[in-house]
């Protein structure tokens, strides 16, 4: 919105013109999340105490985090609010990719309300059913996938990491595979949320590297020098993608060990639906396995656990997602999230690694 309103000047004042540069209003809309959040993270606290907006502990979970029952849930609205608004003020809303990127993020932020309130009115952690809620997914992330399958010159082709010049096309194929990359990022994220800043801080780096790869596909000189595809337009998603990382620092001052407030589906569903459309229209989908290692792995860990158990009765881990099993290790709490978040690092700089090595 500022972008549109000062750019280009009806009035000729220079220092104005530095928001027509995107790197510029990627910081300037960082900042504005990060305040935002930071801001209104202890009035939004103390309401939801009020509600009696309380976390409800799985019955089969760790022991341990019976303490946190009734802690503050839902706080990712904390995050929703401060990048969705960051974003309005300083993108080019003229730029429908944005829009995009807000629908799948609002779409998916909706559902995870819906899913924390069953589960707050309910005072049991058993939210909509499970069904529903990935079909209602999968509409979004359908919706967004033609949108872009329609509307991008690059239709239904796909990046291969590190080979330059293999760009397979598949086709109608595209739109189922593009839904299952927001869905599947959806719900990576949202089991990975089980321990304090767990998943906010990957999230954050996945934020930020994502801010790397749509700038450079947004620029058309460095993306010919990279070799990557250029999609006209997708720059301005860095806008979206800094103000996401720097209002998940903002709610990282809340939710760091021990935890004001959990963030709850309404946060991770949206955070992750967000980074898998921006994978999607920067056209690094496979990368995102990369970025994302973490959240990969904590679904794996869930679907390795599941497929064993039905299948031989037997578990792989002592209990899944796996930052349980390393709980159940003896690993304090504090301790591994720390860790992952450092594996979090070495899977973003093996990610940016791919600009260049192809």
């Amino acid at each position: 919105m500022l972008y549109f309103l000062l750019y280009p000047m009806r009035v000729d004042f220079a220092p104005l013109h530095v928001f027509k540069y995107i790197t510029f209003r990627t910081l300037l809309a960082g900042l504005t999340a990060l305040t935002l959040s930071l801001v209104l993270g202890p009035p939004l606290i103390r309401r939801l105490i009020a509600l009696q907006v309380g976390q409800a502990i799985r019955s089969d979970g760790p022991k341990a985090h019976a303490v946190k029952a009734g802690t503050p849930t839902m706080g990712g609205t904390l995050i929703i609010f401060s990048f969705a608004l960051a974003t309005i003020l300083l993108a080019d809303l003229k730029d429908w990719y944005v829009w995009v990127a807000l629908a799948v993020t609002l779409g998916h932020a909706g559902i995870g309300f819906l899913d924390d309130y069953a589960k707050v009115r309910r005072r049991n952690s058993a939210g909509i059913p499970g069904r529903t809620r990935l079909a209602a997914e999968f509409l979004i992330g359908g919706l967004a996938a033609t949108a872009i399958y329609a509307w991008s010159e690059h239709g239904g082709h796909i990046t291969m990491p590190f080979l330059k010049g293999v760009r397979p096309d598949l086709g109608l194929w595209y739109i189922p595979f593009g839904a299952f990359i927001v869905v599947g990022a959806a719900n990576a994220v949202n089991l990975t949320d089980g321990l304090d800043g767990l998943a906010i801080g990957p999230v954050m780096i996945a934020g930020g590297t994502y801010a790397v790869f749509a700038y450079t596909a947004g620029h058309a000189r460095i993306a010919e020098y990279l070799q990557i595809p250029y999609v006209a337009g997708a720059g301005e998603l860095a806008v979206f993608c800094g103000a996401l990382a720097a209002a998940g620092l903002g709610f990282l001052w809340f939710n760091t060990y021990p935890a004001q407030m959990f963030m709850g589906d309404v946060g991770s569903l949206a955070l992750g639906s967000a980074l898998g459309i921006v994978a999607l229209i920067t056209r690094q989908e496979l990368v995102l396995a990369l970025v994302g290692g973490v959240f990969l792995v904590e679904a794996l860990s869930v679907i390795g656990q599941v497929a064993s158990y039905k299948l031989r009765r037997k578990r792989i881990f002592r209990m899944a997602p796996i930052h349980h099993h390393f709980e159940l290790l003896g690993w304090p709490e504090p301790q591994i999230i720390v860790r992952f978040w450092i594996v979090a690092v070495v899977c973003a700089l093996l990610a940016l690694s791919t600009l260049k090595l192809r």
